[in-house]
């Protein structure tokens, strides 16, 4: 999965415990109708992904969805999601997604010629 847009906030390192844990946020924010602000979370050697990227750039970020469950004291299950980027890379303002052809414009097709209107084709509809 990927989540594209502007990059709003690149978080600090943050280390954990003395297994050398580390995490660093990021948070982009959609360019949509109604725009979402996106926390990302990247882990251990990918949080030097994000030393390149700054605040206000156009990015696409590859993401991993982690679900977990936790049994606290009480004998409660709680779930808890995060979202995990595994890969960025900067996009141009206002390109097209990849993968999607340039649609010609309807003025570059020529009108059907000799068409007439008693012609009868065999389709059954």
């Amino acid at each position: 999965m990927e989540v594209q847009g502007k990059v709003k906030l690149v978080g600090e390192t943050q280390s954990f415990g003395s297994n050398g844990f580390r995490k660093r946020e990021l948070v982009v924010t959609t360019e949509e109708q109604y725009p979402q602000h996106i926390l990302v979370e990247f882990v251990q050697d990918k949080c030097d992904l994000l030393n390149n990227y700054q605040v206000g750039q156009d990015v696409k970020v590859n993401i991993n969805l982690r679900g977990r469950e936790w049994v606290n004291p009480q004998g409660e299950t709680k779930y808890f999601n995060s979202i995990q980027g595994w890969r960025i890379e900067g996009v141009q303002a206002g390109a097209a997604p990849q993968g999607m052809p340039e649609v010609p414009p309807a003025q570059a097709f020529e009108p059907a010629k000799d068409v007439k209107s008693e012609d009868h084709d065999d389709l059954p509809f």
